[in-house]
């Protein structure tokens, strides 16, 4: 019984801290979408280095920067105590886009070399090709999550105001118990 009461505390005081600071909730999916890319660095380094057409080294990187800005953006545009920096929040839209551009530029640029192989050399040759790299896969695998993911923070930081609202209307208070009967107690005046 007193561990299930400390998990509910524990829950409890989550909640007060989620009402307090909403924006925890999109800062902690991008910093998962920053880990599913910054980790994942290596496969997109040899895919860039395996395919080489122009741009893909550029838009690895811009992805990579602009990733890492975006959470400065993010963490400026929410500061504590004071009202939202709008300068920064639009900034961090437009990083945002700008990343997901480049993601879906990096995708097409590995479908267009798998299509071209495909062409001039036939499927057994682009499937030999594959199974000798198979990071070219798991590249392209990995750039769709990480486009879903960066779909969701943006999703959830343009919804910010609505759950905020929300998160706001659950009771996180505690009832003590003797609480209701505040102004019956009476004070004697002691000489």
């Amino acid at each position: 019984m007193k561990f299930l009461r400390a998990v509910k505390e524990f829950f409890r005081k989550r909640m007060v801290a989620l009402k307090r600071k909403p924006q925890m909730i999109p800062m902690v999916v991008l910093a998962v979408t920053f880990l599913i890319y910054s980790l994942n660095l290596r496969i997109v380094s040899d895919t860039t280095a395996r395919i080489n057409i122009a741009g893909m080294g550029l838009a690895g990187f811009a992805t990579m920067l602009l990733s890492i800005l975006s959470f400065v953006c993010f963490l400026n545009a929410f500061p504590h105590r004071k009202p939202v920096n709008v300068p920064m929040l639009v900034l961090f839209f437009l990083m945002q886009g700008i990343v997901g551009f480049c993601n879906k530029f990096y995708s097409s640029k590995i479908n267009y070399m798998i299509n071209l192989t495909i062409v001039n050399d036939g499927r057994d040759k682009a499937k030999d090709m594959l199974v000798k790299n198979p990071f070219i896969l798991k590249a392209l695998k990995m750039l769709n999550v990480h486009f879903i993911f960066i779909v969701i923070t943006v999703a959830l930081v343009a919804l910010l105001p609505l759950y905020s609202k929300l998160l706001r209307k659950i009771k996180t208070s505690i009832d003590v118990a003797g609480n209701d009967q505040m102004g019956a107690i009476e004070i004697s005046n002691e000489e």
